[in-house]
């Protein structure tokens, strides 16, 4: 019975060591994750503009003469759906 105890004990300790390191590996994974896509966006804006009423995404980007695609490059944190009057929003920047 004490081998059996002792094999039991000894399994636990390996299954935990274990687990621990796949947890451990899927932190580290996810805080690198985290790192890159947070420095793949590097926005400098140089020039800004306040939304007037009625204007959303799309009128923004064709009366400054940008495609959306360019224009949501340089506003990446823009929520289109709910843009307000008197919004900040980039209209010559880079990424």
């Amino acid at each position: 019975m004490a081998k059996n105890a002792s094999l039991i004990v000894k399994m636990a300790a390996v299954l935990s060591l274990f687990l621990m390191l796949v947890v451990l590996s899927e932190a580290r994974f996810t805080i690198d994750g985290v790192q890159k896509a947070k420095s793949a966006v590097n926005v400098v804006c140089n020039e800004v503009v306040g939304v007037a009423a009625g204007e959303d995404c799309s009128i923004i980007s064709q009366e400054f003469k940008l495609s959306l695609a360019s224009f949501l490059a340089i506003n990446p944190n823009i929520n289109c759906e709910s843009v307000f009057v008197g919004q900040w929003v980039c209209i010559d920047g880079s990424t």
